[in-house]
């Protein structure tokens, strides 16, 4: 990838309390290898797979947690939308040296996430393909009344996913291009979970990389979960206790 249309996920990073411990875990999980920190971004570093970015890593996170960046083309009006659309702004429009704008929010169902407005950093450069980024998926509590606020801030549209299912699930469309999902919060989360993007990984092996997982040190939320026409699931949680999804499925090999 190298260009990323306004309205679409175009990036993801880890929050972490223990860098160079999410280094080792997820080289070890998925074979990533990580840049060097650079003192001009705190520390920041870069998850490469095969020589291409995929993934962002913050170490100056308090609490370990995966966070999804929609790419904008004007920073500062996304802002103003979020504001406009009772949204918060957390983190205001601020410039990344050359590499391009940023900003954080939190939506009206709580849940946090962030913009990125690209200069020379234009965004994972490998996705939808093993082991790289391939869904962002908003569980909400109180999905239906958040539905407005993405309208008026990205011009997603929700649709049932299937389209003769239950309509538990949601599938966001930017145009005519599905880009996110959606869901209501499941009922045995625990209370004091809060709404969040929950970021999700293609993978050759969904159940080799659960096991691997735990080998490493992280927990398995979510073991198993098959979809016809989706592919296999499952949620972990790594061992600093930030959570993600991985797909083994037609998403992983498109």
């Amino acid at each position: 990838m190298t260009e990323y249309a306004a309205g679409t996920p175009s990036w993801v990073d880890l929050s972490t309390t223990d860098a160079d411990g999410s280094v080792a875990f997820y080289g070890g999980l998925f074979g990533w290898s990580a840049t060097e920190g650079s003192e001009e971004f705190g520390g920041y570093r870069t998850f490469m797979d095969d020589g291409q970015s995929v993934a962002g890593l913050n170490p100056m996170g308090e609490l370990p947690a995966w966070s999804t960046y929609v790419a904008t083309d004007d920073a500062v009006a996304t802002a103003e939308k979020v504001s406009a659309n009772g949204g918060t702004v957390i983190a205001p429009p601020m410039d990344v040296g050359a590499l391009g704008r940023m900003a954080i929010f939190q939506d009206p169902a709580g849940a946090i996430f962030g913009i990125w407005q690209a200069g020379e950093h234009r965004g994972a450069e490998k996705v939808n393909a093993p082991y790289s980024l391939c869904w962002n998926e908003l569980h909400a509590r109180g999905f239906e009344g958040v539905k407005p606020f993405y309208n008026a801030v990205f011009g997603w549209e929700s649709a049932p996913f299937p389209e003769d299912g239950n309509g538990s699930y949601f599938v966001w469309n930017l145009g005519e291009k599905g880009v996110g999902g959606g869901m209501e919060m499941m009922e045995n989360a625990p209370a004091e979970m809060p709404s969040h993007w929950l970021t999700w990984f293609a993978v050759a092996d969904r159940d080799a990389t659960v096991a691997k997982a735990q080998e490493l040190g992280g927990q398995a939320l979510m073991s198993e979960m098959d979809m016809p026409g989706v592919g296999k699931l499952a949620v972990l949680q790594d061992p600093q206790g930030a959570a993600f999804g991985i797909l083994e499925g037609e998403t992983a090999d498109e």
